[in-house]
């Protein structure tokens, strides 16, 4: 079995994490200088350069050798840069057996704080988002005319080592904006490897899943829960309308919904080891702990 990655980013690497140190794997990067990081620290894995200025020519046979595949580059303004690039190698490709492309739950846009599932239609709301839609269209194309089986999952607010909201809270960045019944749904970026595991681990045909926690919940909430755990006072709250944010971070709150992973559950037999943000928390503050006594610094990645 052979596998390639394309994109190794933050949730791809953790679930490199749950490999065998042995197994041989090979994935993209986005600078030579990332690729060096990686394999002066993994000696396993392989960082091909692939970005618009620079692709190593050695990873078009990589693709066509492979026999599964996992896409986690997203999709910019102009496309999908794995679909411009790969998608005719990896359609010929003899072996490929399976793509698992990691997608996000923004393509769904805005339910009004409701239950939506996989069922819910797409209704983008975002510039980015839309772009998502665009390219799970496209290699659903192309696993179909390909006769390749894909899976879709699409990913809640991520968080884990190095991301979340202690680190925001220690570093003094950390706001809660408030937003009357606004909420979010969230998903440690272990449970993200173990959707991954599962989804090439099945023997069914492929589908879309959410990967996301159990219970959608305030910002707010979370940013004080965090702080209680790091026996901080947390930051004042803001009312979302007077906030000064960034385009960007207000139109995450252009969306409300509560993203049900009841699918992912059944069909892929993925169990949370974080199901609330509560676990995941009380995780990466216990960690920061150990860290700590060794000496070895708040951070973890």
């Amino acid at each position: 079995m052979s596998l390639f990655i394309l994109g190794l980013g933050y949730s791809a690497m953790h679930y490199l994490t749950t490999r065998t140190a042995s197994e041989r794997i090979v994935g993209t990067v986005r600078s030579l200088n990332k690729a060096q990081r990686i394999q002066a620290s993994h000696a396993n894995i392989e960082a091909l350069v692939f970005d618009a200025a620079a692709m190593d020519v050695a990873i078009e046979s990589r693709v066509a050798s492979a026999t599964r595949l996992l896409i986690s580059i997203p999709p910019s303004e102009s496309g999908d840069p794995v679909h411009v690039h790969f998608a005719e190698t990896i359609a010929r490709a003899p072996g490929l057996e399976q793509i698992v492309y990691l997608s996000t739950i923004g393509v769904y846009g805005d339910a009004n704080g409701a239950w939506i599932d996989e069922a819910a239609p797409l209704e983008p709301n975002s510039v980015r988002n839309r772009a998502r839609v665009t390219a799970e269209q496209q290699w659903i194309a192309l696993a179909q005319r390909a006769g390749k089986r894909l899976t879709i999952l699409r990913l809640a607010g991520i968080y884990g080592p190095g991301q979340n909201a202690l680190v925001n809270l220690r570093e003094g960045k950390a706001r809660r904006i408030v937003k009357p019944q606004q909420v979010f749904n969230r998903i440690h970026v272990e449970d993200i490897a173990r959707a991954i595991e599962a989804a090439f681990a099945t023997d069914a045909p492929g589908g879309i899943f959410n990967v996301t926690d159990d219970e959608p919940a305030p910002p707010q909430d979370v940013i004080a829960y965090g702080a209680e755990l790091l026996g901080m006072t947390p930051p004042p709250e803001t009312p979302f309308d007077g906030a000064d944010l960034t385009p960007m971070a207000r139109s995450f709150y252009s969306s409300n919904k509560r993203v049900s992973n009841r699918r992912m559950k059944e069909e892929l037999g993925v169990r949370l080891t974080y199901p609330t943000y509560r676990e995941g928390l009380r995780a990466l503050a216990a960690q920061l702990s150990r860290d700590e006594i060794v000496g070895a610094g708040p951070r973890i990645s």
